[in-house]
């Protein structure tokens, strides 16, 4: 059975790369936004900005 609740998992995608890198929880009713971080990418060896992408 799922959990019920406003945390959602998303996946975080290199803006550079367009790979799906890193995936993470977000609570939905506080962080409205789509989530931008800085992380490192091992396919451009540097780190690089990933925003926020629906989890398949």
């Amino acid at each position: 059975m799922a959990k019920k609740g406003p945390r959602k998992i998303i996946k975080l995608q290199c803006t550079e790369c367009k790979e799906r890198n890193y995936s993470t929880k977000k609570n939905d009713r506080n962080t409205t936004d789509k989530l931008e971080l800085t992380k490192y990418c091992k396919k451009d060896r540097k780190h690089t900005l990933h925003k926020e992408a629906k989890a398949s």
